[in-house]
């Protein structure tokens, strides 16, 4: 059969092939074709090579990319499939060697731009492109804060800026059983919280052949649809589970004449491996890297000489891809080929990372709330800081079984807070989001799929409690401090992007955060340690502060810090700047590197306060979760990637829709016609009917 590729109105690319292999090789070829800057850059960035025409900016991520191994992971899990899955191994070579065939065909400015060609993608390339997008998704340099924070304040310290709140990833999901619908199907909804990326994480696309004929959200650069699906008779969709799954371990490392060696739980040196690598950079010299890796992992700080400040410390990553050579990508077949709930359990149980929470349901009124993925069973110390690799007591010794849960009251709500994943985290979302998906829902006794764009958009903020309970704590205010008092107490608590008394709340808030952070208490945590510039976010102590503000205003104690002297100070001068809205928060602006086409990546630094764009409305705790960081921007770096409504029912009934377009090529008709939809929080139909849809080509 020929391979036909069709267009809906809003150039949502469906493919219908003869098999799933011829597929795959289509859907790389479409997503060259749409997405050619994009895929390359992901994998540039996945080998470490990204600095060789970005320039030095790039090189902290190129050199944590090769001390982490990410490129040989992808290679060792590859083969795998080549040993236990050979039809899966296929199955994503023929999607590479597409990608390979439509790059020779792009039409993508920006490599004329940056003076690039694209380069063929090798069959381990998928993996990759998937490891290096998640890496960072667990957060394991949580693990650093909280080490810094308990050498400078105390062991007290360990959970003082706990946030139980946004790290750099999260997601709403819900799942209403057919009991509590009109249609008497399944509804599930959702939308997965990332940095604002053009073009998008998210690929909207459909894949059919004889076999299945899947709808769903694709991640460019790898092969089916992993996250987001609706095949018509079952449907699925996750959020992170926020579980903690990665260890940091203090090495002892020395040189020998041979090499390197580390210092083991056996009271023994052992020797590690260690090669150097050259990463190429645009503008600027060759930088050499030395790979060292050691029982327990990649060292991805540090070496035998310790950091760059002369601290006598390395730092080695346990990852579960680099122990098990699996990356999960053995689910991703039979999730396309999945037809009941059933199916895709089975397909789950061969998870590995992220680790997710899963929700499905199928039209016999099966339904599945469980976690995917693979947790180590270790110490609890590892999952809470560094650990000494010399010290016995801290090695893997197993997987933990992965929870599951049924439905309360026909529905099921996931939204990163504690609870299904509870015993595999140690830091999660509050239940804010959670709650109040839940009591919009519980508003009525029977839902639509239509009902849901209103909980995809809600602006109420929870959180804000904390901090008017101060608010109404004070007296003696000056007139202006006072009547700004009353305003924000008289405030309906939703932050609306045409809100003057949001835009008030959030200046208010900023302050709050910026006096806490200069408070001499802390101030040994303001300096940057000398760990690599990547993982320098997790490290900065204004974020750290604005996003655990609930908490440090209600926590016993605060080493010293007078928070009601704070926040009085803190709405004397709010009050005394002009009341008009703040700053509008923005989508990602042009970068004269990347042009239209830009990764606000976290170690990057914030957009320009001068930039204007389309104000949105929410913030880290609404279900509409447009994250900035209080204290420093009220710019977002952060928002709903995507959007979705799977309608159980009929899938044309499906809604969805992404930040800006389905084609990644700047002045293209549909690189940018979806953001209007985003930002008002409306969704584009799902076409299912081929009649409907406008041939492209076949090939």
């Amino acid at each position: 059969m020929t391979t036909e590729i069709y267009r809906d109105t809003w150039g949502i690319p469906h493919l219908r092939a003869g098999d799933a292999r011829e597929l795959a090789r289509a859907q790389g070829r479409v997503t060259a074709r749409d997405r050619a800057w994009q895929l390359e850059v992901e994998r540039h960035r996945a080998q470490g090579t990204s600095a060789s025409f970005l320039g030095p900016e790039a090189l902290s991520w190129d050199r944590f990319a090769r001390r982490a191994r990410l490129e040989d992971t992808a290679q060792r899990c590859y083969a795998r499939l080549e040993d236990t899955d050979p039809e899966t191994a296929e199955w994503i070579r023929a999607y590479a060697d597409g990608v390979t065939e439509g790059l020779t065909a792009a039409d993508a400015p920006e490599f004329a731009r940056m003076d690039l060609a694209p380069g063929r993608w090798e069959p381990w390339t998928p993996l990759a492109v998937w490891l290096s997008t998640h890496i960072l998704f667990a957060g394991f340099p949580a693990k650093l804060w909280r080490e810094e924070a308990v050498r400078h304040l105390g062991p007290d310290a360990v959970g003082l800026f706990a946030t139980d709140g946004p790290g750099t990833s999260g997601s709403n999901g819900w799942l209403v059983g057919g009991e509590r619908t009109t249609t008497g199907q399944a509804v599930i909804a959702g939308d997965p919280h990332r940095f604002i990326e053009n073009p998008g994480v998210y690929q909207q696309i459909r894949l059919a052949c004889p076999e299945f004929d899947v709808v769903g959200l694709a991640v460019p650069g790898v092969p089916g649809i992993a996250h987001f699906g609706h095949t018509g008779t079952v449907a699925w969709a996750i959020t992170n589970a926020m579980a903690d799954y990665q260890d940091l371990y203090r090495e002892r490392l020395r040189r020998t004449g041979a090499g390197v060696e580390a210092l083991g739980p056996d009271g023994h040196w052992h020797r590690a491996t260690r090669h150097t690598e050259l990463i190429r950079v645009a503008g600027a010299e060759p930088v050499e890297v030395e790979v060292i890796e050691t029982d327990r992992g990649p060292v991805v700080a540090g070496g035998p000489e310790g950091l760059d400040d002369g601290t006598p410390l390395a730092l080695s990553l346990r990852y579960p891809p680099r122990v098990t050579a699996d990356l999960g990508f053995g689910a991703l077949l039979p999730l396309l080929r999945a037809r009941r709930v059933a199916d895709v359990d089975r397909a789950l149980d061969a998870w590995a990372e992220p680790v997710n929470v899963v929700q499905a349901a199928d039209t016999e009124g099966a339904v599945l709330h469980r976690v995917a993925g693979r947790v180590p069973v270790r110490a609890e110390a590892n999952r809470v800081r560094l650990v000494p690799a010399w010290e016995p007591g801290h090695e893997w010794t197993g997987w933990h079984p992965t929870p599951r849960a049924g439905l309360t009251d026909g529905i099921a709500v996931m939204a990163n807070q504690r609870g299904l994943a509870a015993p595999l985290g140690v830091e999660f979302a509050p239940p804010h989001r959670a709650d109040r998906i839940r009591a919009l829902l519980d508003r009525r006794r029977t839902l639509s799929a239509a009902d849901m764009p209103a909980v995809h958009t809600d602006t109420h903020l929870a959180s804000a409690e904390p901090l008017l309970e101060a608010v109404a704590a004070l007296d003696g205010l000056t007139p202006r401090a006072a009547a700004l008092r009353d305003r924000l107490l008289g405030w309906n608590r939703r932050m609306d992007a045409d809100s003057a008394d949001a835009a008030r709340y959030a200046a208010l808030r900023g302050v709050v955060v910026r006096r806490i952070t200069a408070h001499p208490a802390l101030a040994a945590l303001t300096g940057p340690p000398a760990y690599p510039e990547v993982l320098l976010p997790w490290l900065a102590l204004a974020p750290r502060v604005g996003f655990a503000l609930e908490h440090l205003l209600r926590a016993e104690k605060l080493y010293g810090i007078d928070r009601r002297a704070v926040v009085r100070a803190a709405l004397e001068e709010t009050a005394a700047e002009p009341t008009g809205p703040a700053e509008p928060a923005a989508s990602a602006p042009v970068d004269p590197v990347w042009g239209d086409t830009h990764r606000l990546a976290p170690w990057q630094a914030l957009p320009d306060p001068s930039y204007t764009g389309p104000a949105l409305s929410g913030d880290h705790d609404c279900v509409l979760c447009t994250s900035s960081v209080p204290g420093l921007t009220d710019l977002a770096a952060r928002g709903p990637a995507a959007r979705y409504v799977w309608d159980l029912a009929r899938r044309e009934d499906s809604r969805w829709v992404v930040p800006f377009g389905a084609d990644g090529v700047p002045g293209a008709p549909h690189h940018r016609d979806q953001l209007p939809l985003w930002l008002a929080g409306d969704l584009v139909p799902v076409v299912t009917d081929w009649d409907r849809l406008e041939k492209e080509t076949d090939v």
